[in-house]
């Protein structure tokens, strides 16, 4: 009875030695595996944590985006493996090989932001090219700028040779865009078109590009400012760079941290690459968008990269005027600020604007058309050439705004150098000329200060405080000066104020001219400004 009670204990000892129960070996095995599967994401976790930005970005890089962000992480393309090539339009290789080329150029990575590392897409309408490629030959330079103008069909080429032909970017075709839904009841599809210029650009393959830049072809461009302002940032991250609107509903309706296209977005290579990836089935989410920017706004928000804008300052600074009678003054008060990107949802007189705008450096102005022509006598082409001119002439200095005070004669003197000078027959103080007279209204045609994100004033009533304007007639440079002549216009007002503002005699009644001496400013500006 011992034996055999003692020899079934025994062998179902041997049996668990040998033979472990099957659902204790399955507890500990999916134990082990989710102790491995956990080291192995919390690895990966601190790997993505604390690797440099660029290695983050290289899958954005080199990866095209073609699935929705609502879709699981399984959906997506794998982050090892080869890079699929975008489609080419052009013969000119891709440059979609990004780390391949910075192998090739790694001194040309180093050097310092150039034009030639900026490529602008421009967008336009072939109906309206033939009056508006006049404003884009205003500013670029052919042979050190690159880029395309997009239209929405063809248009007459010039003749090879020509010199139209030499000063205007290359002209080009937008790819068709019928497969896009379009459903905002109010708007046009044309934004469809001209929001996926940056990715039709992009997969052009443009070697060496660090920026590209999007601008109306109704839009005025300062490069030299540009690639002042945009050298401040890395380009090698995802940098989403522009500017809001004038107006406050414009704002409202759309975003205030939208960049509005017209007055120009940059966008900096690893970003713009993204959005190529992306563009086609991004838009196909937002059917009912009313045009472009708020597209590309959309995209972009879904990689979560902010607007970056520039905020101001004051700088004091000193200038020497005089004229015909010999009146010299010292300007001591001069306001700037970083970035000057405007978009112009405006309609009428722009000077209230240009007198009292942020001044340095001055970037682009976008509706050109839209607003009467900059200097009166002027057609609005002629006022542009004008514009411009003064633009080439100093880009640093240009619309840079002083004020000097006459305090024996009680006059107040506001420059916006190579734009307009204003007397005032009284003591103005700054905190008051540092905001825009409302010379103009809002895209909805109304004028209230409610109606602008800016800071507004209302005009002047009384005609007996009312400026004298003096419009910029000429400049030029000589040797490290620039010599500007500002003429004296002719107010509708100058007779009441003869009769109804006795005693108080008329601003420099007998100067017709004031001619303004300066200095080209320096790169470093905002840290040192040097006195005449």
């Amino acid at each position: 009875m011992t034996t055999n009670a003692t020899l079934p204990a025994a062998c179902a000892n041997r049996h668990c030695l040998t033979r472990p129960h099957p659902h204790r070996h399955g507890r500990a095995a999916a134990s082990a595996a989710a102790i491995v599967a956990l080291l192995i994401a919390t690895s990966a976790w601190l790997s993505l944590v604390f690797s440099s930005p660029s290695l983050r970005l290289q899958y954005w890089s080199h990866v095209r985006f073609s699935a929705s962000p609502l879709l699981p992480y399984s959906s997506f393309p794998p982050l090892s493996g080869p890079s699929p090539r975008l489609p080419s339009t052009d013969a000119p290789p891709s440059h979609h090989h990004h780390h391949h080329h910075r192998d090739n150029d790694g001194d040309d990575r180093l050097a310092p932001l150039a034009l030639r590392h900026i490529v602008f897409g421009i967008g336009g309408s072939a109906h309206l090219w033939q009056r508006r490629r006049e404003f884009v030959r205003l500013w670029w330079r052919p042979g050190a700028m690159r880029g395309h103008v997009w239209l929405d069909d063809r248009v007459p080429r010039a003749p090879r040779n020509s010199s139209l032909a030499r000063s205007l970017p290359p002209v080009r075709v937008s790819e068709d865009i019928s497969r896009f839904r379009y459903t905002n009841p109010t708007g046009n599809p044309s934004g469809l078109r001209i929001a996926r210029i940056l990715a039709e650009t992009v997969r052009i393959g443009h070697r060496g590009a660090r920026w590209f830049v999007l601008v109306d072809d109704d839009t005025i461009i300062c490069p030299e400012n540009l690639v002042a302002v945009l050298a401040k940032y890395d380009w090698t991250e995802m940098v989403y760079v522009g500017a809001p609107s004038e107006s406050h509903s414009a704002n409202t309706y759309f975003s205030h941290s939208m960049a509005f296209g017209g007055g120009g977005i940059a966008i900096s290579n690893p970003l713009a690459e993204a959005l190529a990836g992306m563009m086609d089935e991004c838009i196909e989410r937002y059917p009912r968008l009313y045009g472009s920017d708020d597209r590309l706004h959309a995209c972009v928000s879904e990689l979560g990269v902010p607007l970056t804008r520039e905020y101001g300052f004051h700088q004091v600074c000193a200038w020497s005027i005089s004229s015909l009678n010999q009146i010299f003054c010292s300007f001591n008060d001069t306001f700037f600020f970083l970035l000057f990107l405007s978009q112009w949802d405006i309609s009428g007189s722009a000077h209230g604007l240009l007198a009292a705008h942020p001044v340095a450096p001055f970037i682009s102005i976008h509706h050109v058309e839209a607003v009467d022509p900059l200097y009166p006598g002027l057609s609005s082409l002629q006022s542009l050439k004008l514009f411009t001119k003064a633009m080439k002439s100093d880009p640093l200095s240009f619309l840079q705004r002083s004020i000097c005070y006459d305090k024996r004669k009680k006059l107040t003197f506001s420059i916006s150098l190579g734009y307009a000078i204003q007397v005032f027959p009284s003591i103005v103080l700054p905190r008051e000329l540092d905001r825009s007279e409302r010379t103009y209204a809002a895209w909805n045609k109304l004028n209230s200060r409610n109606e602008f994100d800016i800071d507004t004033r209302d005009a002047y009533r009384s005609v007996c405080k009312q400026q004298i304007l003096f419009f910029l007639r000429d400049i030029e440079r000589v040797g490290n000066t620039t010599l500007s002549s500002y003429r004296r216009a002719k107010g509708r007002d100058d007779l009441k104020i003869k009769l109804l503002c006795f005693p108080q005699s008329h601003p420099l009644p007998d100067v017709n001219e004031i001619q303004v001496f300066g200095t080209p400013m320096r790169k470093n500006w905002h840290l040192v400004c040097s006195l005449l």
